[in-house]
């Protein structure tokens, strides 16, 4: 994702050229010598923005922290995260970076087509073990502990072997998915999320959240964001709901409480530090829209994590 400030005529720019442009879902390429295809790619990359595509993917991250969206969810990541994403359900994970700084090979993914694993069910029947998780990841499922670690270990492993040996990898891999216990699963995006994507709305939704994500923690309206991508407020209002799923202002708030989360979890900052520093003005609102999220006040999560 390609970084934008509202004030840059640079940045205007980039979103004229960019909405001028017909944004498809992506391509996934074809791996003739593979069942599946694995790659890697850094970070900033043509690659690592909002996007869809019918084959399902494997994601790890390697290096740093940031945020991801998926579906309509909005969380913080940091290294050694594993997600799967469902067909079909937009995804993108933006790190914070330093002024040009870039992160070599921060992700490792795997995507496979479904009608792969159907056909191969067909000759292997142990393969229908995995139809439900592929099934369940139509939210995208973030794994935890163990289960993430030995996930990372397979996929890492896939990236230095060929033939049988890569094949005996990702068998593994789908063998850690599947029997990962529930506690070490989160699901992600809401089970009724549709998005309506048509043929701008990943170049609108990749500059508003790379807008977002940039200054959540400061001054973020609707008015600036409309303006970067070329509409009027109502107009942008409505299309921004049809192509996620969620409005701006859920979208600013649910990054705000993820970042909460994240400051609540890893440091020992007071609470009322924390409010103003995610871009709350308000600590009694703070409280209120964090326990309507977590069912927790910002107290109750941060001793019940230290318990």
């Amino acid at each position: 994702m390609t970084s934008a400030n509202p004030g840059d005529g640079a940045a205007t720019r980039l979103a004229q050229r960019l909405l001028g442009m017909r944004a498809n879902r992506e391509v996934i390429p074809e791996d003739p010598s593979h069942s599946v295809r694995w790659h890697q790619h850094d970070y900033p990359s043509p690659v690592a923005r909002w996007n869809y595509h019918p084959e399902y993917e494997i994601h790890l991250l390697r290096k740093g922290a940031g945020k991801f969206i998926v579906g309509d969810h909005i969380g913080t990541f940091e290294a050694g995260q594993v997600v799967l994403v469902g067909s079909g359900l937009p995804h993108d994970w933006v790190s914070d970076l330093e002024p040009g700084e870039v992160l070599e090979n921060r992700d490792a993914v795997i995507q496979f087509d479904g009608k792969w694993v159907d056909q191969a069910a067909s000759l292997i029947p142990e393969l229908t073990e995995v139809k439900p998780l592929l099934d369940q990841s139509a939210r995208g499922i973030e794994f935890l502990g163990a289960t993430a670690t030995g996930a990372a270990a397979s996929i890492e492993a896939m990236g230095t072997s060929t033939g049988m040996e890569r094949l005996h990898h990702l068998m593994r891999l789908f063998t850690i998915l599947t029997r990962a216990p529930q506690d070490e699963r989160r699901y992600l995006a809401d089970e009724w999320f549709r998005p309506q994507l048509d043929g701008q709305a990943e170049a609108v939704v990749d500059i508003v959240l790379e807008y977002v994500f940039t200054n959540h923690a400061g001054t973020v309206t609707m008015s600036e964001a409309a303006a970067m991508v070329g509409m009027a407020e109502p107009t942008f209002s409505k299309y921004f709901k049809r192509a996620t799923g969620q409005n701006f202002s859920d979208l600013v708030r649910k990054l705000r409480l993820a970042h909460a989360r994240r400051l609540l979890e890893a440091s020992d900052k007071a609470v009322s530090d924390i409010c103003y520093e995610v871009g709350f003005t308000n600590l009694s609102n703070f409280n209120r829209h964090f326990l309507k999220d977590t069912g927790e006040t910002p107290r109750q999560y941060r001793q019940r994590l230290q318990g």
